[in-house]
């Protein structure tokens, strides 16, 4: 399987990686030899924070590594009334009778406490492509589902404010 990352996705993994493997990992591999010498390992539990650290940090290598190399570099194809990657989009919920904004990213870059909306969530899929005035339901499951309508699209960009996930 492959993901789908914008071209900033993948610079701003590998630049992580990047610090991850040449900055943190050095500094993880001296606290253990550190903490090591406090002695018996199986109370250590400085040893044991700084193994957790060094592991956590190699796993997160793994998985960024593992993203760059079967990513499949997308580009925003929509057209200039339509909602696309990164544009910014009022959408009211007629439910709620509320107005909100959100941003469609790539699912690397979601935090949908932040407005930051994964493409690939059945909101993100339903929003893609829509224009002003469309109306859509979105269904969350079988028993749920909500309408929601487009106020309005404004044009952004992969400037690259939108951090990566973390884990």
């Amino acid at each position: 399987m492959h993901d789908e990352l914008t071209r900033e996705d993948i610079r701003k993994m590998q630049q992580e990686l990047d610090y991850r493997r040449l900055e943190l990992m050095p500094g993880l591999i001296e606290e253990v030899k550190r903490t090591r010498a406090f002695g018996d390992l199986s109370e250590n539990f400085e040893y044991k924070a700084a193994k957790q650290a060094q592991n956590k940090n190699r796993s997160r290598i793994r998985y960024l590594e593992g993203m760059i190399k079967t990513a499949k570099v997308i580009e925003d194809r929509s057209g200039a009334d339509q909602v696309g990657l990164f544009d910014r989009v009022e959408i009211y919920m007629p439910e709620d009778d509320e107005t909100e904004v959100i941003q469609v990213v790539t699912t690397v870059r979601c935090d949908p406490r932040k407005g930051l909306i994964s493409k690939e969530s059945p909101f993100g899929r339903q929003v893609l492509g829509k224009r002003v005035g469309d109306r859509f339901t979105v269904t969350v499951s079988e028993s749920y589902s909500y309408e929601a309508e487009i106020r309005s699209i404004t044009k952004g960009e992969d400037d690259g404010s939108a951090p990566l996930m973390g884990y």
